[in-house]
């Protein structure tokens, strides 16, 4: 039998603490080892028993869970999910704890907090075992550096994708990059998007996050960047020295017009239970771009992006998979090695040289 994951959760609200104490011990294969109100109490009960994961909040009493979380990637790295409240204001907080660290993020509405916890059993309970998967060791590279609901169904990107419409041209001037990422894919990308020079290939970008958290994600890397990062907005030219950013809650396709590549920000169903969806995106790639593009596929939980991987290997695109030892969890670029959509993995440090290549 498989041993269990211990979790440990670290929130003030005692409506947070007492409704992930029965999600969580209603799961069969995790372990709650406690649930505390703040960070010193953490340190605590850790004396008794060192947590897998950590479910952490971000503003708490006598310690914030940023400066919780720094201590705990500087003494000990363990993987931690934030849950943190959807505002605009906490979205930008909870950016600085993703780039401390964190593995991903859990978000809790301000009103109605136990029915939203309860309806978001499976997001939260995926989110632990995806922290559970990941690679600890790079975790403290990077620190070193500075009941349960029934899942969604699992739609292609065929719900979101129209029929029809412009064919990829046999070649172009203009190059697209196209890259999909999730779990630990915010440390990854910015990894990634601050070795660019100011002239780099067009970009665009799903990384599943949620609805307000993407505009703050973007507006970081713009200021740490060369390139210019946006949150994507309907209709925005992909141009070179700019990466598009989908915004949370929705998908993002990219367009033909002419010569030229734009993109279209559309609402719909969720897409390999994600949205934004990484295999709308490429799938959209594939057809919009054809052999002009790269397409490059990051670490994260599950296979979202493994189909719209191998149709753009299909349509001539050169693809390319983060390699595992980079990544803090190996599922979205294993799975499309699996499936035969990837040219070739290439490790996280190697991957700008690669865009830079693509032009």
């Amino acid at each position: 039998m498989a041993e269990k994951i211990k979790v440990m959760v670290v929130d003030d609200s005692a409506v947070v603490r007492q409704v992930m104490q029965g999600l969580l011990r209603d799961a069969p294969d995790i372990e709650l080892l406690a649930a505390v109100a703040d960070p010193l109490l953490a340190v605590e009960r850790m004396k008794q028993g060192w947590p897998d994961v950590i479910v952490l909040d971000v503003e708490m009493p006598r310690m914030d869970g940023i400066t919780f979380l720094r201590k705990i990637m500087a003494g000990r790295p363990t993987p931690v999910v934030i849950c943190s409240t959807l505002t605009e204001k906490g979205a930008k907080t909870t950016m600085d704890a993703l780039a401390a660290g964190a593995v991903a993020v859990v978000t809790k509405p301000k009103i109605g907090l136990k029915e939203f916890l309860t309806e978001s059993a499976e997001e939260l309970l995926g989110a632990v075992r995806a922290a559970a998967r990941a690679n600890v060791q790079r975790l403290a590279a990077r620190a070193a550096t500075g009941g349960v609901a029934s899942p969604a169904p699992k739609l292609s990107a065929d719900a979101v994708l129209p029929a029809g419409g412009p064919r990829a041209l046999s070649q172009t001037t203009e190059r697209i990059v196209a890259i999909g990422t999730s779990t630990g894919g915010t440390q990854a990308l910015e990894e990634v998007l601050t070795q660019l020079p100011r002239v780099s290939p067009g970009l665009v970008i799903v990384q599943h996050m949620p609805e307000k958290f993407t505009a703050a994600f973007a507006d970081r890397l713009d200021r740490l960047c060369q390139i210019r990062v946006k949150e994507a907005e309907n209709n925005d030219r992909v141009v070179p020295g700019q990466a598009l950013i989908a915004p949370g809650g929705m998908h993002l396709l990219l367009q033909r017009s002419g010569a030229q590549y734009r993109v279209e920000v559309r609402d719909g169903p969720q897409v390999s239970r994600h949205k934004p969806s990484v295999d709308v995106l490429f799938r959209s790639v594939a057809r919009a771009a054809g052999a002009n593009a790269l397409g490059i596929i990051m670490t994260g939980m599950g296979d979202d992006g493994a189909a719209g991987m191998l149709e753009m290997h299909q349509a001539g695109a050169q693809t390319l998979a983060q390699d595992e030892a980079s990544c803090v969890v190996f599922g979205m670029p294993k799975e499309a090695i699996k499936r035969g959509g990837v040219s070739r993995t290439v490790p996280l440090a190697g991957l700008s040289r690669e865009i830079v290549a693509a032009m």
